[in-house]
């Protein structure tokens, strides 16, 4: 078998790791977009590295852009195998890459209008709605812990990873001649703290281990010290300064538990009166989608519904959808909280949120989990003073928080708590992916205390047999 990695490699977008089997036979995990680099990642994410006709089956872990978000330009360009998931994560899929073919068409024409004079040839979008709806019929859906038969040489298992609805370990046991090889791929590994969803669980014993490694070096706060902290932010930009608080935050996953928090601060009587926008189609959409998987919740969740039977609503959360309604929430003169995606700040509403606001020392601009340097989010963060926008130039005036509790990757403890189910020893070869190169050197420090000991880091386009 062989492995190569075609992104996430040394940086922390762009996931797909391409499985070359002896039989010629080869397997895509995930298949996402690269974010953050501009035009590096415009080019990287229009040419794939491989021929998408070659590919013969495509199995996504979870449904984050940067694991998914170049499906349906893989399917535009020649790809017909099938698509393996879990049941919730086709269902974000669905509106997760409609939403991104329509950010995408609506992005570009708004850049090329804006630079008409400039541009010789218009920016295309990488895909359309229809290509997206036509990837949607690839589509095959696996529950959780029920092995299926790929093909005669290939088993899939998923196993819960904990990250967001939906998401799995994909666990392969692969079949070559007389050698059995267990391999498992981690996607993005959960929390072990109170939160909306379930623990990850345990999986199976694996000769290979690709590992994500995105808080490597990075431990996150207490929940208790973050619920404080977001309270305190919320009091000091919206009734001291009689601010907007504005929060970048990914449509799944990251909007629902802040959704959440705040509507048990507001059950508490802790919330000031004060509107909260959630200002993103796609995280309403995927708000309705987690309601109806409670199975999904975690055991404290369910408690607290039993007391509070709308855990994703509450008197002054507005869901808005219509254009002309996110608009018209710039031009509000009130303090208020504006909930957009995307996370990073790269595309979506977000982005005109930013720009109307960042320049009003008033406000404030919250970010709630991890984004790359590169991003607009990562400059904020970084604490550059200036950030384009659609081209244009803002300079930061507004306040720039940060929460990282809301992230929903888990820390270098709790993904060393999640391999603690493997006999270090056993395992052949650990490769470490989606993180930054300095984070993945600290991590793989760490994992050698814990017994690890062929741990590999590969470079982008990288090949290993295995």
């Amino acid at each position: 078998m062989h492995i190569q990695f075609c992104g996430a490699a040394e940086t922390v977008t762009g996931s797909k790791h391409l499985l070359t089997l002896d039989n010629g036979k080869k397997i895509l995990l995930d298949c996402g977009l690269f974010q953050g680099r501009g035009k590096e990642s415009h080019e990287l994410n229009r040419e794939f590295p491989f021929e998408p006709k070659d590919i013969n089956c495509l199995i996504l872990s979870h449904a984050h852009i940067d694991h998914s978000g170049n499906i349906p330009r893989l399917v535009k360009l020649g790809f017909r195998g099938k698509i393996y998931c879990t049941p919730a994560t086709r269902d974000l899929a669905f509106i997760m890459l409609t939403d991104s073919a329509y950010i995408q068409e609506h992005d570009s024409a708004y850049y090329n209008k804006l630079h008409a004079d400039e541009l010789s040839v218009p920016v295309e979008p990488l895909y359309n709605i229809e290509d997206a709806e036509q990837s949607f019929n690839l589509f095959h859906t696996i529950p959780y812990n029920q092995s299926f038969k790929i093909n005669d040489e290939v088993e899939l298992l998923f196993t819960d990873a904990g990250h967001i609805l939906g998401s799995a370990a994909v666990n392969l046991t692969i079949k070559e001649g007389s050698e059995k090889k267990q391999l498992c791929f981690t996607g993005d590994i959960g929390r072990y703290v109170t939160r909306l969803l379930k623990q990850p669980e345990p999986f199976p014993k694996a000769d290979i281990i690709i590992c994500e490694s995105t808080y490597g070096n990075r431990l996150h706060e207490s929940a208790e010290k973050t619920k404080e902290k977001l309270l305190q932010v919320v009091k000091e930009t919206c009734v001291m300064k009689k601010g907007k608080l504005i929060i970048p935050a990914f449509s799944i996953g990251k909007t629902q538990e802040l959704i959440y928090v705040l509507n048990q601060m507001e059950f508490e009587g802790k919330l000031p009166k004060i509107k909260v926008f959630v200002d993103s189609p796609l995280a309403i959409n995927a708000t309705d989608i987690m309601a109806k998987h409670p199975e999904s919740f975690s055991p404290e969740v369910i408690e607290y519904i039993k007391k509070d039977p709308s855990p994703f609503g509450f008197n002054d959360l507005h869901y808005v959808r219509k254009v002309e309604d996110s608009k018209a929430i710039n031009s509000l003169k009130e303090p208020c909280i504006i909930i957009s995606a995307s996370g990073m700040a790269e595309a979506g509403r977000i982005k005109h949120h930013i720009a109307n606001n960042i320049e009003n020392p008033r406000n404030c601009i919250l970010i709630i989990g991890y984004c790359e340097p590169s991003t607009t989010a990562g400059k904020l963060i970084k604490g550059e003073k200036e950030v384009s926008i659609f081209g244009k130039k803002f300079d930061v005036r507004a306040d720039i928080c940060v929460l990282d509790f809301f992230s929903a990757h888990g820390d270098y403890k709790e993904m060393m708590q999640y391999l603690s189910c493997q006999d270090a020893m056993n395992v052949k070869t650990l490769f470490l992916v989606h993180g930054n190169k300095e984070v993945i050197l600290s991590f793989k420090e760490k994992l050698h205390e814990k017994g690890f000991t062929n741990i590999i880091i590969p470079h982008y386009l990288n090949s290993f047999n295995c």
